[in-house]
């Protein structure tokens, strides 16, 4: 009765934990489709490809790159917390709209638009990408055999020393999930500094090729190696400290997601910085990553 037990708790304890790495790996996949959604509420002047190109980014950081490009004439931006009325330098230097627009949530009557807005074109046209591509990878597979009956005289398999078990070809994990397999999937953004970097610095297998695992983009699989790489090339040494801190908050969220996919589909993760400063600053937050100082630059 004891093992009985013992053996219902561990089943209960795993079910618990593949939800929740289900849960962790669904929020990584849907990070750019949330920064695209976000973004798809403000107007914008060059049809929304600034976000689009930086949307696989943390929000703070497409935000400030992408600031220019929004249609300031037909946009408020409020205080309405006093958050950004601090006497913070950094807030300063950022300026009122990104400051308001980079807080990690919506606060009602802290950005008002003029006007109705139409969802900026290659916003749109990225998120009916999205839209296409998960109605693809939820239709059921097609069973190709027929499963194999068993024979009334089959034989029992042999023991002993006249027998050896065939030594496996890939981690349990990925047999368990098929959706562990790597897939070559084209580059996300239009950056073309960031991927020439992720092509080269690991290698990449897949040159000129994101890699899509357990449904979570990775800007590279090393050549020779079940090793899984984030590239990260930001200019991080010029950001004011408040940007940085926002910065690191959303890639350390990020990079835990990321790697738990990677683990869970019997893969390493590895980052991949352009510089010193960047890797200590995300060590200090959580110094589990393996970390590399790639030198790339943008």
């Amino acid at each position: 009765m004891r093992l009985r037990a013992c053996a219902a708790l561990l089943l209960l304890l795993s079910a618990c934990a593949t939800t929740e790495s289900n849960t962790r790996g669904s929020a990584a996949q849907d990070s750019r489709v949330a920064n695209l959604q976000r973004a798809a509420t403000l107007p914008w002047v060059d049809d929304g490809r600034c976000v689009v190109r930086e949307a696989s980014n943390e929000w703070a950081v497409l935000v400030e790159r992408c600031f220019h490009s929004l249609d300031h004439d037909r946009l408020e931006f409020r205080d309405v917390t006093g958050r950004c009325s601090v006497a913070s330098a950094g807030a300063a230097a950022l300026g009122l709209g990104v400051c308001v627009l980079i807080a990690p949530e919506i606060i009602v009557g802290a950005v008002i638009v003029a006007g109705a807005v139409v969802v900026a074109a290659a916003i749109s046209e990225e998120l009916a990408a999205y839209r296409r591509a998960s109605r693809a990878s939820a239709r059921p597979e097609v069973q190709t055999q027929p499963l194999k009956k068993p024979a009334a005289n089959r034989k029992p398999e042999p023991s002993g020393q006249d027998w050896f078990p065939p030594g496996p070809t890939e981690p349990v994990a990925s047999e368990r999930r098929p959706d562990c397999k790597p897939v070559p999937v084209p580059h996300a953004g239009e950056d073309a500094a960031h991927d020439e970097c992720a092509d080269k610095f690991p290698p990449n297998r897949y040159p000129g090729m994101d890699v899509l695992v357990g449904g979570k983009r990775f800007d590279a699989l090393q050549v020779g190696a079940r090793v899984l790489w984030e590239i990260k090339t930001y200019q991080f040494d010029t950001y004011s400290d408040f940007l940085r801190e926002r910065v690191i908050e959303d890639q350390i969220r990020e990079f835990k997601d990321a790697r738990s996919i990677a683990r869970t589909c019997g893969y390493d993760f590895v980052i991949g910085v352009s510089t010193v400063t960047h890797k200590a600053e995300l060590k200090m937050a959580d110094d589990t990553f393996d970390i590399v100082v790639t030198g790339c630059t943008r």
